[in-house]
């Protein structure tokens, strides 16, 4: 931890320990489960936008939500004060859901030594002079590139949340949790017409890996090669054709039409397009779907969930075969199943549900270029912007941020303005080539769910699905 920020102790500055638990069981007393959930966090943001310091912003603050559970009912409140007094009232409160009791404690979670990520804080990785002026070489170098650079963005973020957990059969779990990133974004201008690219990346280390010259000039240069494409880029066709999905980043379509599907509890309340079908065949033969929040300074990767489940691997889908769903606690006892670490929440005003962490299709054993050149008339789609789902179909749209026209087993010219569109259960069972590159992604992604949003990863092989419809405006 940082030898300038003590360390988050709040049961010896704000609480006292006995006492709290006291009141915690207290609360859950009759309950089948719950918890006192405290966190300090401490974020930063600075942007430099066209030359100039567009933002700089640090953020504190601290909390506690304490939670009782009786059946499939839930109390929670939660205070931005962390004292006695708040904690009283707090229980009283969530107490209510409990009523005359009669629930059964469930046990708690398995313990575990695991440590995915430092608990070094990112901001003593750096002075604040330091930051701005490697933003300030970022935007110079970006321009030296090309002279099409019209415009350029850069951005270090770097944050810390600091979490202790405990629960009404005495258990005390505390962790801190980094998490940094580096984004690049360039517009180029050709002939009037104006095009952007972007790269980032980050996870839970230190900001001083992102910092390195190596780095960010990597980043800047795949921000510009990006721009450049779209700046050459013809409008994209439309149809239902073959489309080649690239490695890594793009497994957020993966995330997205058939992650939040396969969460508990869309699927005990039988609100997903997955529901009652454990056990069988949803994906074509080969496919294999992991939920993996033990890989170390993963941005998705978590020691243990915010209920206090260690983090696990997690097979969802096991060659084609539905095996599993994510759960936090609440939902896996209602549902008679196991907890596996997926109880996840926002902040400490949030109660926990299930969310993903780090979503994985594996790789198969097809060289990239033999999947590609399987494709007779069809796009090669490579990045993936904004898109929209309904878990209760699986229902898809995504827009390309980076995708090439192929014919004929040859990757050519980019496309703009591609969109695919499609359902999550139709796309699995239509994957025809697996390959053998599985990567994850830089490190990027945000997931949102019921208002709540928590740090993923995304990964995936090459992948060639076929008959997927993409939207175009080509004529």
């Amino acid at each position: 931890m940082s030898s300038t920020t003590p360390r988050f102790r709040p049961f010896e500055t704000n609480l006292e320990l006995e006492r709290s638990l006291a009141t915690l069981r207290a609360a859950t007393a009759g309950a089948d489960d719950g918890e006192l959930f405290l966190e300090r966090r401490r974020s930063e943001v600075l942007v430099l936008d066209d030359g100039r310091i567009k933002n700089a912003s640090y953020d504190a603050s601290e909390g506690f939500g304490l939670r009782a559970i009786r059946g499939e009912t839930a109390g929670y409140a939660h205070s931005s004060e962390i004292s006695e007094v708040a904690l009283i009232r707090a229980a009283e409160t969530a107490r209510l859901a409990v009523g005359d009791g009669g629930g059964t404690m469930a046990p708690p979670p398995a313990a575990t030594n695991q440590r995915l990520y430092t608990d070094l804080d990112p901001f003593d990785d750096a002075t604040f002079a330091v930051k701005i002026e490697t933003l300030r070489e970022i935007d110079a170098f970006a321009r030296e590139l090309d002279p099409k650079v019209v415009q350029v963005s850069a951005s270090l973020t770097a944050s810390m949340q600091e979490i202790e957990i405990l629960r009404p059969d005495g258990v005390h779990l505390s962790e801190a949790r980094p998490l940094t990133g580096i984004s690049v974004s360039v517009i180029v201008e050709k002939d009037g017409r104006r095009e952007s690219g972007h790269s980032s990346g980050g996870g839970r280390h230190g900001l001083a890996m992102l910092m390195t010259e190596d780095h960010w000039k990597a980043a800047a240069k795949e921000a510009l090669r990006i721009a450049l494409v779209n700046l050459n880029a013809e409008p994209a066709p439309a149809g239902v054709m073959d489309v080649v999905l690239g490695n890594g980043w793009p497994g957020i379509l993966l995330h997205e039409a058939i992650g939040h599907g396969l969460e508990g509890d869309f699927n005990r309340k039988k609100t997903s397009a997955f529901a009652g079908l454990m056990g069988k065949r949803i994906a074509a033969k080969g496919v294999t779907v992991v939920d993996d929040g033990t890989i170390p300074n993963r941005r998705g990767s978590i020691s243990f969930d915010d209920e206090g489940t260690p983090s696990q691997r997690n097979i969802l889908i096991e060659d084609g075969i539905l095996v599993n769903f994510m759960q936090d606690r609440q939902n896996a006892r209602l549902m008679g199943v196991p907890a596996t670490g997926n109880g996840r929440r926002q902040s400490y005003a949030h109660a926990p549900m299930p969310r993903m962490t780090n979503t994985v299709m594996l790789g198969g054993d097809v060289e990239p270029g033999d999947i590609v050149s399987e494709v007779k008339d069809g796009i090669y789609a490579v990045g993936f912007g904004g898109g929209q789902v309904d878990i209760t179909n699986g229902k898809f749209v995504f827009s390309c941020t980076e995708a090439y026209r192929v014919r004929n087993g040859i990757v050519g010219n980019p496309v703009k303005g591609a969109t695919l569109i499609g359902d999550g259960a139709t796309a699995l069972n239509k994957i025809r080539l697996i390959g053998n590159d599985m990567a994850m992604d830089p490190g990027i992604g945000t997931c949102g769910k019921a208002g709540q949003s928590v740090p993923v990863g995304v990964g995936q092989p090459t992948l060639l699905i076929g008959d997927l419809t993409v939207g175009g405006s080509a004529t």
